[in-house]
């Protein structure tokens, strides 16, 4: 009897253990905090050391610096969960032109990065998703060594994996996961390692038809977009919508072939009115493109010898994507970061939201834990 108590006892600890070494769904202020102060580590000495991580968290290793000035880091918990911890933008000139180069491709192709770099992609299988170009380029190069790690975490038996990224480092965290999640579809990575992401004050990544494959792919709590109300940078980058941008059954899609039945002249006041409402629109895209597009890739190819300008996808209407936790400022949060314009990234930092990470109320957050 007291063996058969022992060995239940035995079981039950063992148990409870494996399933603390889970990672589970949902957002969890603990946790997002601790993987901000591993993200943090991106910064200079004075930076990263106001938000040391906490012990349990080792790092592991630094990719070397690749393509559009990128980089990201492999840490791990005394849990057991592997972290890929992504840089965001650094000083550098390149690593701004990263986010200007804001035309848009299809989230489905084919980069020619360099004389000997290729990336062959899948991060949405929707015909009509699009991505930043210039995130992709950055997701095409750091691809490579992150994917190598994966599969030495995994020989060691390290199947949860928390991804995270700051600014552009979680912009380039929404096309990675999405990566990833599309090599497990496939089968080229096992289905049973299981990923969350919190991409972290990030831009918008791509289209609406991205963020709904990106967003039915991570439901059920498996991915987190924290931006600070206060913050500019998940605004950006320009979005512009055009008729082209709604779905193929809608009223605005089909308005030329409504006005067509349409009699004299009433046809004639409707199509003019269509004309000018539409042109403006398709005019700017032309634009985006343009200079958002080739004018930038100009600085692309002098940085990446034998890149190749890809054919960009004829839309800029950037969307927010993710399941959104939005931290709110108050007056104390004014007092303490003075919005008087002087830095203009105030609101951006690691500091001011671990600040409002602190005061987020999760009783209104619905597959939130304490």
């Amino acid at each position: 009897m007291r063996l058969r108590l022992l060995f239940s006892l035995l079981f039950s600890v063992l148990l409870l253990r494996s399933l603390a070494q889970i990672i589970r769904p949902g957002f969890d202020k603990t946790e997002y905090a601790n993987l901000m102060k591993v993200s943090a580590q991106f910064g200079d000495s004075a930076y990263a050391a106001k938000l040391p991580p906490l012990p349990g968290y080792r790092f592991l290793y630094r990719s070397p610096v690749t393509g559009l000035d990128n980089c990201w880091e492999l840490w791990q918990t005394d849990a057991g969960h592997g972290i890929i911890s992504i840089r965001g933008t650094t000083s550098k000139e390149i690593s701004w032109v990263d986010n200007f180069y804001a035309a848009m491709v299809p989230a489905k192709g084919t980069l020619q990065l360099s004389k000997t770099d290729r990336f062959d992609y899948n991060l949405s299988d929707h015909p009509r998703a699009a991505v930043h170009v210039g995130w992709l380029v950055a997701t095409g190069f750091l691809s490579k060594s992150i994917l190598f790690r994966i599969d030495s975490l995994y020989t060691r038996g390290v199947k949860d994996i928390y991804i995270i990224g700051h600014s552009q480092g979680g912009a380039i965290a929404f096309l990675l996961t999405a990566y990833l999640y599309q090599l497990q579809k496939k089968g080229s990575l096992p289905a049973d390692i299981r990923f969350k992401t919190y991409c972290s004050a990030g831009p918008k990544p791509g289209n609406l038809y991205f963020a709904y494959d990106y967003e039915a792919a991570t439901q059920g709590g498996w991915a987190f977009n924290v931006v600070n109300a206060a913050d500019w940078v998940p605004q950006s980058p320009f979005s512009l919508q055009t008729v082209g941008d709604f779905h193929q059954i809608s009223p605005f899609t089909n308005a030329r072939s409504a006005i067509k039945k349409q009699g004299w002249p009433k046809r004639w006041i409707l199509n003019t009115a269509y004309a000018r409402l539409a042109r403006p629109s398709n005019k700017a895209l032309r634009r985006y493109k343009k200079y958002l597009g080739s004018f930038v890739a100009k600085a692309v190819k002098k940085h990446l010898d034998g890149f190749e300008e890809p054919r960009y996808y004829n839309s800029n209407d950037y969307a927010r994507t993710g399941q959104t936790i939005t931290l709110v400022p108050g007056d104390d949060y004014y007092r303490e970061y003075p919005q008087d314009g002087k830095n203009i990234f105030i609101n951006h930092f690691h500091g001011p939201y671990l600040y409002l990470l602190q005061r987020l109320d999760l009783n209104k957050l619905p597959s939130a834990r304490q």
